[in-house]
């Protein structure tokens, strides 16, 4: 179909829509604001509230209105639960085998394409205008809007690089969290209220519905999914066998669908091409394969105009909701193996990060002509595109995606001591974590440890957080813990997050997003003075400790002329040097204690 034609279409069958929901005037208008407008606005929050509400009303068979939680600004945060099967609760969905989509809008809720054309497909669905019989086989819970005080920070320029709404909400919440940064840290009091949601449901599929933001070219959405690169092998044929119905669906529906984020490797340069990637759990597409379950991004593209951009995202919850009505049941067994090969990851390596090699292949991207000239305002080289002459880019993309970091998993778990317990203890809460506390001391137990050889700390705060980057391995140690202490095993189905939370290397880790930066950073000291006398003391009853700075003064001469290491080099062989200093206080242990 040709891309003129496949939009004026779009674009009839949406505007075509409000007359057709605001026949019956006897019942509550279900209409939204941006059909209403002919999708040029969108509504602000107590639409999403009255709509909620009367989807409840008119579908009282179907639909259910729920709260999950408050945001810090006071709001109520709403999902609808909808389905013909008469689940309407986690254990009523559970009892019937029946997957369960979760689809989400407004993340960033300048990118609000998702709330307006959520509602748009969840009213045809329950019309019978589109997917039939797709509820039957299925609970869709749909957010309309995460990140609800972001979204009433309304404004005409909230998103500059963005073609339409008129006025939208803002990237971040009330508290600047970034809440596509803090899927696995969690943060933020409307992440804490999503997991909950999550952890309840137990959603197959999760869908998150974003805006891209870059340059100008004709291709109109973007879809990812993991697990196919990463994750559990047999699982990532489902996640593939979902990306890529739902990118022929959308293909045959009129859109120019791509498979990766299409952000330039060079910003601003489009012949330097693409990369494909897996994402760090603080994605949501990165978070839902480390439980073994489906994460879905959808990136429509900014300077595709509102009605364009609301049709393309109503097509791909159609799209996504026919897929798992026909596939689903068999995706969720898919999804059941996995949590059992996941209980069974002891003594396995496990990727914990990835990165993409050098090798490219050549890719035909639908761009426009561009020119690339100093700007006279700014002096830098940009790039101007024409969007009246369409192009076929040939681009390289890289594609070999491989593990950047693995690790072997402990054959027992992981040891937090007592004094971190409470703590620790609530994240892994958020998301669901097995794991006891243990009601006695354990004396020189056989652990392995992390010491940081070099801990780096980031010179900028992000998402609130001073981030650490340390180097070192584990190494066998004998430990006292204390009474209190938790012991997290490994063999349960979400050991993946386990791993992604308490492996100090891992890219999202808790150590990593700073939250034991005390142990890195040194509290204690010796004053030069005394270091001097405690050296000579060491010297004249050590030998061999003599021997061995003799020859580090003769073969390191850095070593040599540092007043510094010189002392340092008796102090950290003393009784006095902090035996925690660089210790992460996380241990691994091949035992599951008793």
């Amino acid at each position: 179909m040709p891309r003129t034609v496949a939009r004026t279409a779009l674009l009839s069958a949406l505007l075509a829509a409000a007359p057709l929901a605001s026949a019956a005037p006897a019942q509550a208008p279900l209409t939204t604001v941006a059909e209403r407008s002919g999708f040029l606005k969108t509504g602000r929050y107590d639409e999403v509230l009255a709509l909620c509400a009367a989807y409840a009303e008119r579908y009282a068979d179907a639909v259910r209105c729920i709260d999950f939680g408050v945001t810090p600004e006071g709001r109520p945060m709403k999902a609808l639960v909808a389905t013909r099967s008469g689940a309407f609760s986690p254990a009523q969905a559970k009892a019937q085998g029946l997957p369960v989509t979760l689809i989400q809008g407004g993340i960033h809720s300048g990118e609000i394409d998702g709330k307006d054309a959520g509602f748009l497909a969840l009213r045809q669905l329950l019309d019978g205008q589109a997917a039939k019989g797709a509820l039957d086989k299925q609970v869709l819970v749909f957010v309309p809007v995460f990140n609800i005080d972001g979204h009433e920070r309304f404004g005409r320029w909230n998103r500059p690089n963005q073609r339409g709404p008129e006025e939208m909400g803002w990237r971040t919440t009330a508290q600047n969290y970034n809440l596509n940064r803090d899927y696995l840290k969690a943060d933020s009091a409307e992440m804490q209220a999503m997991l909950k949601l999550i952890e309840a449901w137990d959603p197959l599929v999760y869908v998150d519905l974003h805006v891209t933001d870059g340059a100008k070219f004709e291709h109109d959405v973007s879809i990812q999914v993991e697990p196919v690169h990463a994750g559990d092998a047999p699982l990532r044929q489902a996640g593939l066998a979902l990306r890529d119905g739902v990118i022929a669906r959308l293909a045959k529906q009129g859109s120019l669908p791509l498979s990766f984020y299409p952000s330039f490797v060079e910003a601003d340069n489009p012949a330097s091409g693409f990369e494909d990637g897996v994402p760090p759990p603080r994605f949501s597409h990165g978070y839902f394969f480390l439980r073994n379950r489906l994460g879905m991004l959808v990136e429509t593209h900014s300077w595709k105009d509102y009605p364009t951009r609301v049709g393309i995202t109503r097509n791909t919850i159609v799209d996504v909701l026919e897929l798992v009505a026909r596939d689903g049941a068999g995706w969720r067994r898919q999804a059941d193996a996995a949590d059992r090969r996941a209980e069974a990851l002891a003594g396995e390596t496990v990727a914990l990060d990835y990165k993409t090699g050098d090798a490219v292949r050549t890719v035909d991207f639908r761009g426009y002509a561009y020119t690339r000239t100093p700007s006279d305002v700014s002096g830098a080289l940009m790039t101007r595109y024409d969007e009246t002459k369409p192009d076929v880019w040939k681009l390289p993309l890289k594609y070999d995606i491989q593990p950047a970091r693995s690790v072997t998993a402990p054959r027992g778990g992981y040891l937090v001591p007592a004094a971190h317990a409470a703590w620790v203890g609530a994240r892994l809460d958020r998301h669901g974590v097995s794991y006891r506390r243990l009601d006695h001391a354990l004396s020189q137990a056989a652990v392995a440890a992390f010491r940081a050889d070099k801990a780096a700390f980031a010179a900028q705060s992000v998402e609130g957080h001073q981030r650490a980057t340390l180097d070192g391995e584990w190494k066998a140690e004998t430990q006292d813990l204390a009474a209190g202490a938790l012991f997290v095993p490994i063999a349960q189905p979400k050991a993946r997050v386990v791993m992604s939370m308490l492996e100090p290397q891992a890219p999202d880790s808790l150590a990593s997003w700073g939250e034991f930066n005390n142990a890195f950073e040194r509290k204690e000291y010796m004053e030069d003075y005394v270091a001097e006398e405690v050296a000579r003391e060491m010297l004249g009853r050590d030998p061999q400790l003599k021997a061995e700075f003799e020859r580090k003064l003769r073969e390191e001469p850095e070593f040599a002329k540092s007043p510094q290491a010189r002392l340092e080099f008796f102090y950290r062989r003393h009784s006095a040097w902090d035996a925690r200093y660089n210790l992460y206080p996380v241990l691994r242990t091949e035992h599951v204690p008793h």
